[in-house]
């Protein structure tokens, strides 16, 4: 008998983990094609008003300063918008836990028009990077890049090689 429920005990945990990790799986995939979903019309198609809906209301980007709330993030978006013509965002991977993702993405465009007020240069740019997100309720909640800034800079004419 104590055989018999020991077994019941631990296929009721295998059960519950199971259940637990796809449920953990199944947000990831549904966070992974909403965040996609948000760059592709964003940055490539250039309509960035998607972002009034993508953001929390306390969104926070980990830049240099740090962006806080969802107006300032979509601010800072808009300047790849506007500051750069012939934009491609590609997400070459991505990958989820539940609310946590990464993607390893990357950037090409030429700069035709003011960026973070550095003037239009006609250069062209290639950047790779990352980015660390986390989700809130099916919303972007925080960001954190990483790309080669000094390579960017260089790409757009404003440190020499």
């Amino acid at each position: 008998m104590k055989k018999l429920l020991l077994s019941i005990c631990v296929i009721a945990g295998l059960v519950s983990c199971n259940s637990k990790n796809d449920k953990n799986a199944e947000l990831g995939k549904k966070n992974v094609d909403f965040y996609s979903n948000i760059w592709e019309v964003a940055v490539n198609e250039g309509r960035v008003n998607i972002l009034d809906s993508a953001y929390v209301d306390d969104a926070v980007l980990h830049t240099v300063p740090e962006i806080k709330g969802k107006a300032n993030a979509k601010a800072y978006y808009e300047n790849y918008v506007v500051g750069f013509s012939e934009r491609q965002f590609i997400i070459k991977e991505i990958f989820a836990d539940g609310d946590k993702l990464v993607k390893y993405w990357q950037f090409k465009g030429k700069h035709t028009g003011t960026f973070f007020g550095i003037p239009a240069t006609g250069k062209s740019v290639d950047v790779i990077g990352c980015t660390i997100v986390k989700m809130k309720d099916g919303k972007i909640a925080e960001e954190q890049d990483f790309m080669d800034n000094l390579e960017f800079m260089q790409q757009i004419g404003l440190i020499p090689r």
